[in-house]
């Protein structure tokens, strides 16, 4: 319990973190895409991963896909794919929690705002223990849906939640560049 405490203290997001090991994942070949990945799209491929470590404690494993003409600088024009693989357990709560306090540092967000997108986070994204997995894909102007352990979760369909989501990986203003450089690192400007 102090474990999961100090975790939630210390990280900046569970969904993006206080450190950050940029060692590849050590239980999944890159080349190996996921078939949710290809339905969802088709045409991608891995530009980049990287392990969230917080104080010491293995967080996940991060991994972006995206569709050929992805760059960097454009990231909120394209579709693309994030995926986690949990190497701990957090409840759906306090990935939610995290995730606004996260998209909170790009915009301000108003509490009714903000508690109508934890509730969407918590339709859609369950409980995670250490293995579980979670794909996000991010479609500008529409919305994101979410697959957890290769089985379709749900769907948010609000433009701005899915561009503030995914900007707590991929924004300028991410509270991790570091999780940011190693994920777009196959990606063109």
């Amino acid at each position: 319990m102090v474990h999961r405490l100090l975790l939630l203290l210390a990280a900046p997001a569970l969904c993006a973190g206080a450190a950050l090991a940029q060692a590849p994942a050590a239980d999944a070949p890159s080349a190996d895409i996921r078939q949710e990945v290809k339905i969802a799209l088709p045409q991608a491929r891995l530009i980049g991963k990287a392990r969230l470590t917080v104080w010491g404690f293995q967080v996940y494993d991060a991994r972006l896909w995206v569709p050929p003409g992805f760059g960097a600088a454009s990231y909120t024009r394209v579709p693309l794919a994030l995926e986690l693989d949990y190497l701990r357990g957090f409840t759906a709560a306090e990935v939610a929690d995290r995730s606004i306090k996260e998209m909170r540092r790009s915009a301000a967000i108003s509490d009714a705002q903000a508690s109508q997108w934890k509730a969407d986070l918590l339709r859609v994204i369950p409980d995670v223990r250490k293995g579980d997995r979670i794909l996000g894909v991010y479609q500008p102007g529409v919305g994101a849906s979410f697959w957890f352990n290769g089985k379709s979760s749900g769907e948010v369909k609000d433009a701005e939640f899915a561009r503030l989501f995914f900007g707590i990986w991929l924004s300028p203003n991410t509270s991790e560049p570091q999780l940011r450089e190693a994920l777009l690192a196959g990606a063109a400007g």
